[in-house]
């Protein structure tokens, strides 16, 4: 027999609130960021059915969605654009009335500075072949013709009053060309979040039909390998060097080895995009009986914020913050 007396762990886990004790990690409202998908064209939100709660918004409704999201107290929302009309060029995406830099104005001034504008920089959503960048005549994507674009979109998004540019292209350089842009421009207090490390996932499955996605083929030519971790610390790693003030893990769930490293590395916020596909399996498994859907949330986002996340954008963020606000409890 030792000597001494032998620790009893679960001393501490006895009691809710001795466990409320000894919980590492917490959720705050103020760290979770809402997406959301504005449809140009339609006049009453449409739920997307592979994401079971998630809708498509209208334009007249981004004002509600946003004062709904700075009353609930999350950090920020991050708006992407389904247009209704696409082109070779991605056109749309630096248009003044193009219907992300509209929902962006719309969204700065209903936000009266209770809640960050942030917003998707790529061209995805706005090409008629669905990568995020210009095509070559060989079919490929061009990384240089496509940052010039990235440059006017992205002040496009800065006169449109955006706080937050989402830098989800996966280009070379992308960083760099971008803040020097919008310091050229006089936009120097724009932030930058760097989509750092995004891998070339199946976990975005949903996401595409809310954008409703014209891709065939994939974007594995610049999105990341899911077999490679290291590459996703070297990508945030320069994205930090060129100038981002926040970069960015996606998936979320997959790949929190990644995020831990990242984490441990950087010396700017790192954030952690829980996609699409991550919230459809719960919610369908919860329908189907599988899973407690209120526990599995809260374990999963409790589970990116204990591998390094400072923020995380997730679909949930809204109803989170109200769990949150009610004090419930997400250990």
């Amino acid at each position: 027999m030792s000597t001494f007396p032998e620790r009893r762990l679960r001393r501490t886990r006895r009691t809710p609130a001795m466990r409320r004790l000894s919980t590492e990690n917490h959720l705050a409202a103020a760290q979770l960021v809402l997406p959301v998908f504005v449809k140009e064209g339609i006049d009453a939100p449409l739920p997307i059915a592979s994401m079971p709660g998630v809708m498509q918004h209208p334009l007249e409704a981004i004002a509600g969605v946003v004062t709904d999201a700075a009353d609930a107290g999350i950090g920020g929302i991050m708006l992407f654009g389904v247009p209704a009309v696409r082109d070779a060029t991605g056109s749309g995406a630096v248009a003044d009335d193009g219907i992300l830099n509209r929902a962006i104005r719309v969204a700065r001034e209903a936000a009266r500075g209770r809640i960050t504008v942030q917003a998707d920089l790529c061209l995805d959503e706005f090409t008629d072949h669905g990568h995020c960048g210009l095509l070559a005549a060989d079919g490929s994507v061009d990384n240089d013709a496509t940052l010039e674009v990235y440059a006017e979109m992205a002040l496009a998004q800065a006169r449109a009053g955006a706080e937050v540019l989402g830098l989800s292209g996966m280009m070379d350089g992308q960083v760099a060309v971008i803040r020097a842009a919008l310091d050229a421009a006089g936009y120097s207090d724009v932030a930058i979040l760097a989509y750092s490390a995004k891998y070339a996932s199946a976990f975005y499955g949903p996401f595409r039909d809310a954008v409703e996605s014209t891709l065939e083929g994939d974007r594995r030519t610049y999105q990341l390998d899911p077999a490679n971790g290291r590459e996703g610390l070297a990508e945030a790693v320069q994205d930090i060097a060129e100038g981002a003030d926040y970069v960015m893990v996606k998936p979320a769930g997959p790949y929190l080895d990644v995020l831990a490293r990242v984490a441990d590395a950087s010396t700017v916020p790192v954030w952690a995009y829980q996609v699409s596909g991550e919230y459809a399996m719960i919610e369908l498994a919860a329908r189907a009986g599988a899973i407690d859907r209120d526990r599995a949330i809260a374990e999963s986002l409790v589970g990116i914020r204990r591998a390094g996340a400072d923020v995380i954008l997730t679909y949930w963020a809204r109803e989170v913050a109200e769990w949150i606000r009610a004090g419930k409890d997400l250990a």
